[in-house]
């Protein structure tokens, strides 16, 4: 069985089951996904492989802890799409100092609109670039 099939098979089921948790523990998305769907709250044991993946970390931090989650930011930060809404919707201000030179040297869309985003409030020391 896989990881994915694992996730649609307690998903339909509605509830949880934890002999298929091994299983899908091997996949970020499925676990962020039985989080959300089955759980509907931490995966502690999916926790190590979300924590990952750029997308499934920001999505876990946004929708399952919403709040920071600091020991995904070293993956959130190797993608600039992940590590903006990050800092917009998770930490609503500036980004660790790892993540923002990180952001700032990628040249993507992203990194532009980030700088927009801190520059609204220029007077909070969250903010400064």
């Amino acid at each position: 069985m896989t990881p994915k099939q694992a996730y649609y098979k307690a998903r339909e089921s509605g509830k949880r089951i934890p002999e298929l948790e091994p299983t899908i523990i091997k996949n970020a998305q499925c676990s962020y996904c039985y989080a959300e769907d089955v759980i509907k709250g931490r995966f502690i044991l999916g926790e190590p492989v979300i924590s990952q993946d750029s997308q499934c970390s920001f999505w876990y931090a946004r929708d399952i802890i919403k709040d920071r989650w600091e020991k995904a930011e070293p993956a959130i930060s190797k993608d600039a799409e992940s590590s903006y809404c990050y800092a917009k919707y998770i930490i609503k201000g500036r980004l660790p100092d790892f993540m923002h030179n990180a952001l700032l040297l990628s040249n993507d869309e992203s990194a532009k609109e980030y700088i927009k985003f801190i520059s609204k409030n220029p007077d909070s020391p969250n903010n400064k670039i």
